[in-house]
């Protein structure tokens, strides 16, 4: 409460205003110093009204900013506008189209300065600097060339400062030649001209363009944006990482900037060794340069190396922190990755960033632990962050991959103000959860709602549909993307539209779906369509696919695989046994599948040989009562080979590990079953949720 009863004998007093206008900071406390303003009648001071828009509108405080606008456009432009009272000096029409031009909605600082132009305002270059900013920030670049056709018609046209404004303008929106063309004809360029034209060009990937700018500069004008843009341009490529290391030599003088650019240069390409030797040659460092340091090791697996140097840092900020999460999860280690981020909830002065709960949400997903995304919601909740952008969309993404579908559905529902992001994420997560016909019935509701879907809607909906064997649906969604909605279907969608077919067994149909692409086809629907083949049996059609994958992808051993599995299926050993013979001339070898299981909130890994677990004995008991018939796309030689080593367990292939299940270990009932980085249950076709043979317990399938 900001003003009391007894408070008011202060009033009226313009001092006093603006003292309580600066302490505001909700709505509520506005409101009460806007209701006294007019109880009072001071509105009708004009100073005043001057006074609290200049001292409003730049405040941090988006309701004091509001107010500030709805001050100026209800007290003072629009009675200036019926008074025909054009001031000379725009300064406070300046001052509000700068709030719009470095706030949220720079497209509203273009409709003032229209309303100024068409109302006979008095515009100044201070106007259309501002002006030339917002249309940089959104890409206005028709409007950016409207504006620089009326700059020409002024005397303002030639100056220095609106010059270099247009070619930030034109630079921003990917028009890197016209900015060159404005350059070029400006009387005389400064360092900002130079700068801003080799950064233009840097960040445009014409690096050798910007070289021979930089070289042709006074030196005079060459200042460390220079110097740091001519690094930061050659450093982003191995070729171009010692050209970077040369300048860097050559310079005059260096700042954090320049020591941080050639570090994180050698750190991306992984050559760490020099790296590290600038590192120790910095003067001063600072959390990027640890950052950098952290982040190069961590690509290269050194993941240790990378820990030391996060427990040495002087002190950390979120970067760094973020750094270290990101370090651990690209390795493989999701728990630590948490651990880094419960250790930053514990820093009072350090809130996460999207950034940071990205990379948590990462973890949690990989780790498929539904406690652990509940937490992680909690926290959220209680510190306020909103689930309107990307906090919510990573939310519902991280609760499907724990296959807790029931929370990603309801922190869904209970988003106001749901984005297209928010609508993939969902439909994502029903698709990786085996519903596709609520994906398919979501996409039908956006249609009722009119939210327009993009490509990522339709690889969601058509990837549910083939989980699902929902050849109509799938059919429909493809054909609404292409006649209703008139976006032109890519690999991902012709490849989604040949696995709903080859799953459905409709082979003929499928191959003629890619004859008759507009596309080149890749290997991965070829691939596709061979997987099918299998599975159905078409040798006719399967050999000649396999036979030409191959020849193009002779490196891939998922087409030797299947190959042998179709030669297998119909008693060809001997053929089936030269593709493995063909396989190992090669050296190649099948990447080994990954799964998990959560029982009572624990996790249990398993890989494809996989002996470690404590229970490993009643495990394959279960397993061996499973029925294979389900299981359609398995090594089915090595399938074979184990059913004649049956008396010989220590020579099996451990091919179902990725089934084990809960009763028959005594723990109690499954939570959730994931099977990844393997084609034994991924690539089946199941009409409905399968079950285990013996008992009973849903798996669910990703």
């Amino acid at each position: 409460m900001l003003i009391s009863s007894n408070s008011c004998h202060l009033w009226p007093s313009t001092p006093s205003t603006l003292l309580l206008l600066r302490k505001c900071e909700t709505q509520n406390d506005v409101n009460q110093i806007h209701a006294r303003i007019i109880k009072t009648g001071q509105f009708k001071d004009s100073s005043l009204v001057t006074k609290i828009i200049l001292n409003s509108i730049s405040s941090p405080h988006r309701p004091l900013v509001e107010f500030a606008r709805y001050v100026f456009f209800t007290r003072y432009a629009v009675q200036r506008i019926r008074r025909n009272h054009l001031v000379d000096d725009p300064f406070l029409w300046n001052a509000v189209i700068k709030s719009y031009s470095h706030g949220n909605y720079p497209i509203r600082a273009l409709v003032l300065f229209c309303m100024m132009l068409e109302n006979g305002f008095c515009v100044d270059k201070f106007s259309f600097s501002l002006i030339l900013k917002a249309c940089a920030r959104v890409g206005l670049v028709e409007q950016g060339k409207q504006i620089h056709g009326f700059l020409m018609k002024l005397e303002i046209g030639s100056n220095l400062f609106l010059l270099n404004c247009l070619i930030t303008v034109y630079i921003r929106c990917g028009e890197i030649e016209v900015a060159r063309q404005v350059f070029d004809r400006m009387p005389m360029q400064d360092s900002v001209s130079y700068n801003s034209m080799i950064d233009g060009y840097v960040k445009c990937g014409l690096v050798d363009l910007a070289r021979e700018l930089f070289d042709s500069m006074p030196l005079k004008e060459k200042n460390l944006i220079s110097w740091n843009s001519m690094i930061g341009g050659f450093a982003q490529t191995k070729d171009g990482v010692e050209l970077a290391l040369e300048l860097f030599e050559k310079m005059p003088e260096r700042d954090l900037v320049s020591w941080n650019t050639i570090i994180g240069g050698f750190a991306k390409c992984g050559r760490m060794e020099f790296a590290h030797h600038l590192f120790d040659r910095m003067p001063k460092r600072d959390v990027i340069s640890w950052s950098n340091m952290i982040d190069g090791y961590a690509k290269l697996g050194d993941i240790e190396v990378a820990r030391n140097l996060f427990d040495e840092m002087p002190e950390k900020d979120v970067v760094a922190y973020n750094a270290m999460m990101a370090g651990y999860a690209q390795n493989g280690y999701y728990t630590e990755a948490l651990e880094i981020f419960y250790t930053m909830q514990r820093q009072r002065n350090l809130s996460p960033e999207e950034t940071t709960l990205a990379i948590a949400f990462s973890a949690v997903s990989q780790l498929g632990h539904v406690e652990k995304a509940e937490s992680m919601h909690s926290y959220l909740v209680e510190n306020g962050f909103s689930l309107m952008g990307k906090v919510g969309v990573g939310l519902i993404d991280m609760y499907s991959k724990c296959g807790s579908i029931e929370n990603a559905m309801s922190i869904f529902r209970g988003i106001d103000e749901k984005g297209i992001d928010h609508w993939n994420a969902m439909i994502s997560g029903m698709a990786r959860n085996g519903l596709g016909e609520l994906a398919f019935k979501m996409l039908m509701e956006m249609q009722r709602l009119s939210v327009i879907p993009d490509d990522i809607t339709f690889i969601g909906v058509l990837n549910a549909c083939a989980h699902a064997g929902l050849v109509k649906e799938g059919t429909i969604c493809f054909e609404l993307m292409r006649k209703v909605h008139k976006l032109e279907p890519k690999l991902q969608h012709y490849g989604c539209m040949v696995d709903i077919l080859g799953k459905a067994g409709l082979i003929e149909r499928a191959l003629k779906f890619i004859e008759e692409m507009p596309i080149e086809p890749n290997d991965i629907i070829w691939r596709t369509l061979l997987s099918a083949c299998q599975n159905h049996e078409y040798f006719t059609i399967g050999e000649p696919i396999a036979k030409h994958l191959m020849r193009t992808d002779s490196c891939n051993s998922s087409s030797y695989v299947l190959l042998s599995n179709i030669y297998t299926r119909l008693g060809l050993w001997s053929a089936a046994s030269k593709v493995r013979t063909m396989m190992k001339k090669r050296k190649l070898t099948k990447t080994p599948g990954c799964s998990w299981i959560e029982l009572k909130g624990v996790v249990h890994e398993f890989l494809v040989h996989d002996k470690s677990h404590p229970l490993v004995t009643e495990i394959y008991f279960v397993l061996d009562g499973c029925e294979t018939s389900n299981l359609q796309d398995i090594d089915v030689l090595e399938l074979h080979r184990d059913l004649t080593l049956q008396d010989q367990p220590n020579k099996r292939s451990k091919k179902f590990d990725h089934l084990i299940l809960g009763p028959a270990a005594g723990q109690g009932h499954p939570d959730r079953l994931q099977c990844s980085g393997t084609k034994a249950l991924n690539s089946t076709h199941f009409p409905t949720t399968p079950h285990s043979a013996n008992t009973g317990d849903s798996i669910i399938v990703y």
